[in-house]
């Protein structure tokens, strides 16, 4: 009886949703999301000539938010290191935010949109993100919620889910250093600057007039 009992158990563990499943749901909406907005900016432009004041000073903010957001996820991996789903983790980041990861690929990711030189595309990357984000956040708490229980309710009362409250912050424990993660972290976040050269070469082709331009926003 005991060993049906725990059988069971077994196959009810194994159907369940893990927080790896809401990961790759979440990278694979977002690969989607940036690989619409790019066809989109193949024969968008802005309304700001490239050699203007107002288009080189929106690509340099974007370049700045896009390094901010690769440091911010190194952080951020350097405190959850492998334990968001073994322990709950307050200090550093999270202890500003839930969801710091999130919050930085969507600052890299207004980066990417701004390297277009609009406002409009800075601000469309990273809403579209956010909002992607928003959805797998959600899914993750009632995991984590039902994982973790109390701590992890006393936490979700304390720390705010995605905007950042600086005053909270606390340096707390860093856990255990894995540098495998730190690896896959950075490589992850250097896909944000090959926005860079591919916005130059699509600039490029639109004033050889290669690449159509069909549209034009501020």
């Amino acid at each position: 009886m005991s060993e049906n009992i725990l059988e069971q158990k077994a196959a009810d563990q194994s159907d369940r949703p893990t927080l790896g499943n809401y990961q790759r749901t979440r990278r694979y909406v977002l690969a989607v999301l940036i690989v619409a907005l790019f066809a989109l900016l193949l024969v968008g432009q802005s309304m700001f000539p490239p050699e203007s004041i107002v288009h080189e000073t929106i690509e340099m903010a974007g370049v700045v938010m896009i390094f901010l957001g690769i440091v911010g996820r190194l952080w951020s991996t350097l405190y959850i290191g492998g334990r968001k789903s073994a322990e709950v983790v307050t200090g550093g980041p999270y202890s500003i935010t839930r969801n710091p990861l999130y919050v930085f690929s969507t600052l890299a990711s207004a980066g990417v949109g701004a390297q277009m030189g609009s406002f409009t595309a800075m601000i469309g990357f990273g809403l579209l993100c956010a909002i992607a984000f928003h959805i797998v956040i959600l899914r993750e708490e009632r995991f984590l919620s039902e994982l973790m229980g109390a701590p992890y309710q006393a936490y979700l009362a304390k720390v705010p889910r995605f905007m950042p409250n600086l005053s909270l912050y606390s340096e707390g424990d860093t856990g255990s250093f894995r540098p495998r993660l730190l690896l896959t972290t950075l490589l992850d976040g250097l896909v944000f600057l090959v926005a860079m050269p591919v916005f130059e070469m699509i600039d490029g082709a639109q004033i050889a007039g290669t690449l159509p331009v069909l549209f034009r926003v501020p």
